[in-house]
């Protein structure tokens, strides 16, 4: 990832992923490098990061230099490459441009939530009977990504391409005045959208909404081509049917087929296709970068808890109590680490961590989305934590003005095994039973809570007495040996359901209670 790329990621500023297919197959060069270059400034001017994906002798590339887009721009042998292709092209070593597919899964990998294009694939005229179908559309299906295009290529079957979508699950809006779903090079191609969106705010609203959801899948905003650039649809249904004449009697099919028909189509044209084709990149570049302007507004506002909470109509969410840290994790590199203030070489790595930060990262991932409770400073991890868990619901979490987020520092030996472990986890008492009654009635109605030994004495009293009273399901993570008693100091544990504790925290709760321990396992690792 190109460093202002992840700079702006890390900061939750706005960014636009962009693919290179058009770049490598869609025009000749130096006309290709020239609106690559004016695609990303378009982007730049509308207060968003360009990242243009690629794949440079078999690395994933998200954001590219200028002299990158040049190879990529100038090179004869480069691939096409979607999702079937990755493995290999990254295996062989080879170069290539992302196809909406192969963009669409770098971005989502990424953390990239909006991806412009001029136009998707889709069902190709006669795709019932060849089964020619792009994987563009599976790919919405299954990547939550949001897509700007002007719809799908004219030269496409627009009318089986919306049924394959609706079958995949694909949210599908027009943007703009109206609701007809735009062709490509023309504004109208005689079918509506199912959806319609005004404008950048509503689009932000519709991604932001699919994004919470988890529904795993992407959202297709459609831009018509400015008007005084859109080309007249009769004509270029008429250039269609000749140039698909031709590639049928040429004996073209598969990925050759669309780069052939957009080369012939701006020669049928007099050029009106590619000119149509630059405007409607433009445009969508400019659209594009506002939502994604407006999403990141969206997304810092309810993490700042500035947005009220909306009615919630989903199923009971499961409720994660517990921490969240940023770890740095320091390895050595010999097997004996020296003391008396040397430097010892090794590797150092920051990550996302706290027991509770993981738990409900892992309910996001099995798409239970829980409601997360915790506290965080107001400094420069929060917010770099914030973006890390964008698939999380981080919107009850507490952003404290003058706290320090949650740190842990542990240096470890070459082998593996822990040293020396440090950690600064005042923020936690903040966790208090006051800020986690506030969501009593999320509590009362959760199909599980899961709380981490982190949390305060207290508050892990005020959840147990809860779930005693209204029979809730409570998993206690203990987190460490000198953390896992505290239920068990009273009989709050009576109310736990289920407790996950290691060997030696499972001793230390033993010994709370007052149990002697079971003969064999007095000196088990």
């Amino acid at each position: 990832i190109q460093p202002s790329v992840q700079e702006a990621l890390t900061e939750g500023r706005p960014v636009v992923a962009l693919e290179s297919t058009i770049i490598t197959h869609g025009m000749a060069y130096p006309q290709n490098l020239s609106m690559a270059r004016e695609v990303e400034e378009i982007v730049t001017t509308n207060g968003a990061v360009p990242a243009t994906v690629g794949i440079l002798r078999g690395r994933v590339h998200v954001g590219l230099t200028d002299e990158e887009l040049e190879f990529l721009a100038s090179s004869k042998n480069v691939v096409k490459v979607s999702r079937r292709d990755l493995p290999f092209v990254l295996s062989q070593g080879l170069s290539g441009g992302t196809t909406v597919s192969g963009t669409m899964i770098v971005a989502h990998k990424a953390g990239i939530p909006v991806f412009v294009t001029g136009g998707i694939g889709g069902v190709h005229r006669g795709g019932e009977n060849t089964l020619d179908v792009s994987a563009d559309l599976t790919e919405l299906g299954r990547t939550p990504v949001a897509v700007v295009s002007a719809g799908v290529k004219s030269i496409l079957d627009i009318g089986r391409t919306l049924e394959y979508l609706e079958t995949q699950g694909v949210c599908v809006a027009a943007f703009g005045e109206s609701r007809e779903f735009p062709a490509f090079f023309s504004c109208q191609s005689g079918f509506q959208a199912p959806y319609h969106i005004r404008d950048e705010e509503e689009a932000a609203e519709l991604i932001d909404s699919a994004l919470r959801l988890g529904l795993s899948s992407g959202v297709l905003i459609a831009v018509p081509c400015p008007q005084d650039r859109a080309a007249s649809g009769q004509v270029i249904e008429e250039a269609i049917q000749q140039a698909l004449s031709e590639a049928r009697s040429k004996g073209i099919t598969g990925k050759e087929l669309t780069p052939f028909m957009l080369q012939k189509l701006n020669e049928l044209t007099g050029g009106k296709s590619l000119d149509s084709n630059l405007a409607l990149i433009q445009n969508n570049a400019r659209v594009g970068s506002c939502i994604a302007v407006a999403l990141s507004k969206l997304q810092k506002a309810r993490r700042k808890g500035n947005l009220p909470r909306r009615e919630d109509t989903t199923p009971p969410q499961p409720v994660v109590i517990g921490g969240i840290n940023v770890d740095f994790i320091a390895k050595a590199q010999n097997p004996v680490i020296l003391g008396g203030g040397q430097t010892n070489a090794g590797r150092v790595k920051r990550t996302f961590g706290g027991v509770g930060r993981n738990l409900a990262d892992c309910l996001s991932r099995l798409g239970q989305t829980p409601l997360f409770l915790s506290a965080v400073g107001k400094d420069e991890h929060s917010e770099s934590i914030l973006r890390y868990c964008h698939h999380m619901d981080m919107s009850a979490i507490l952003q404290l003005e003058g706290k320090s987020t949650a740190t842990y520092c542990a240096v470890i030996t070459s082998a593996g095994e822990l040293s020396i472990g440090l950690g600064d986890m005042d923020i936690h008492h903040q966790i208090t039973e006051r800020y986690v009654s506030q969501f009593k009635e999320n509590l009362c109605q959760a199909p599980l809570i899961c709380i981490d030994g982190n949390v305060p004495l207290s508050t892990i009293q005020y959840v147990c007495q809860l779930a005693r009273e209204h029979q809730l399901a409570v998993c206690y993570e203990p987190t460490d040996e000198n953390k896992a008693s505290k239920p068990f100091l009273s009989d709050s544990w009576k109310a736990l359901t289920y407790i996950s504790p290691n060997l030696q925290e499972l001793r230390a709760i033993n010994r709370t209670l007052g149990n002697p321990l079971p003969a064999g396992i007095e000196y088990s690792e």
